[in-house]
C-alpha cells in the first residue's frame, strides 16, 4: 500500500501584500481574498494549505514565490515531531569567537561563530501548582473545657494549594542544519556571574546584555525576537505548551526559507 504524508505550505509575514497581491495569492491557493488576507496577515509563518504530496505543493510555493512572499513547504512529520533532548544552559564563557555554555551537571557545549545560524528570543510562562503549609492558632474548646474554661489555643497546620507563575524570556541558539536549538537558556534560571563588574540588579537587565554579548560573538547570526512581542492576545507564551514549540519551529523554518530564497 503506498502512503502519502501531509506537506504543509507556509507563509512568511509580509508587510508589503496590496490588494492586488492578495487577489493574486487567493487565485493561486483557491481561497476568497478576504480569507487569504486573514492567512498573510501577522507577524508569525502561517500555515495556509496542506497537501497530500509534495509534488502537489512545491508548485503553489513557486507561484507564491513570484509574488514576492516567502513561500516554503514542511513535511508533517518533521512539523509534529516530539522535541529532543536539549542541553540548557546555567552559564557561559565568551570568548572572541566562541561561546561555551555549561549545563548543571557542568557539562558544556562550545559554539563557534561559523556554528551558529540563528539566536531567537522568546518569553515564557511556567504555571505551576505548589503546596502552601501555614500554621495558624486554633481555639481548643475541648481542652478549655477540661481546664475548667481557660481558653487554650493549639497551633494549627494547614496546607492549602497556590497557583505560581514564573514569566520571563529565553533564548534559543540553532545552526542551519536542524530545527532542534543547539542551546537554550532561562532568564530565571541563569548564573550572570560572566558579566563581571557588569552585572545589574536586575536580572532582565542581565539577560539582555547577556543576548547583546551573544550577538557581538556572532555577527553572522540572524536575530529574531518576535516572540516577545505582541501577537493580537494578552496571553503570554507558555512554555509547557506545544505552542511554543511550534512558533520557535515555524520561526526557523521561515528564517531558513528567507535564507535559501531564490
Amino acid at each position: 500500500m503506498i502512503t502519502h504524508e501531509i506537506v504543509h505550505l507556509l507563509v512568511g509575514p509580509s508587510d508589503n501584500i496590496d490588494t492586488t497581491h492578495v487577489k493574486e495569492a487567493a487565485a493561486i491557493l483557491k481561497k476568497e481574498p478576504y480569507e487569504t488576507r486573514m492567512l498573510l496577515s501577522g507577524k508569525l509563518p502561517h500555515l495556509i494549505a496542506h497537501y497530500q504530496t509534495a509534488g502537489e505543493a512545491e508548485p503553489v510555493a513557486k507561484q507564491l514565490k513570484t509574488l514576492g512572499l516567502v513561500a516554503f513547504t514542511v513535511n508533517d512529520s518533521e512539523l509534529s515531531k516530539s522535541p529532543a533532548t536539549r542541553f540548557t544552559a546555567r552559564s557561559l564563557e565568551l570568548g572572541e569567537q566562541q561561546a561555551v555554555f555549561r549545563d548543571n551537571g557542568n557539562h558544556t557545549l562550545t559554539l563557534e561563530t561559523k556554528d551558529v545560524f540563528l539566536i531567537l528570543k522568546g518569553k515564557y510562562q511556567l504555571s505551576s501548582d505548589k503546596k502552601v503549609t501555614t500554621t495558624k492558632m486554633k481555639f481548643n474548646l475541648t481542652a478549655t473545657l477540661v481546664t475548667g474554661g481557660i481558653p487554650v489555643w493549639s497551633k494549627v497546620k494547614e496546607t492549602t494549594k497556590a497557583n505560581s507563575d514564573e514569566m520571563g524570556f529565553f533564548v534559543r541558539i540553532y545552526d542551519l542544519v536542524s530545527a532542534e536549538p543547539k542551546v537554550e537558556f532561562f532568564e530565571n534560571a541563569f548564573n550572570y556571574s560572566s558579566l563581571g563588574k557588569d552585572i545589574a540588579p536586575s536580572t532582565t537587565a542581565n539577560f539582555n546584555s547577556i543576548v547583546a554579548k551573544l550577538r557581538a560573538v556572532f555577527p553572522g547570526a540572524i536575530f529574531d525576537d518576535t516572540l516577545t512581542q505582541p501577537m493580537g492576545t494578552s496571553q503570554p507564551y507558555d512554555r509547557q505548551a506545544n505552542t511554543v514549540e511550534l512558533n520557535c519551529k515555524l520561526i526557523y523554518l521561515y528564517q531558513q526559507a528567507v535564507h535559501n530564497f531564490v
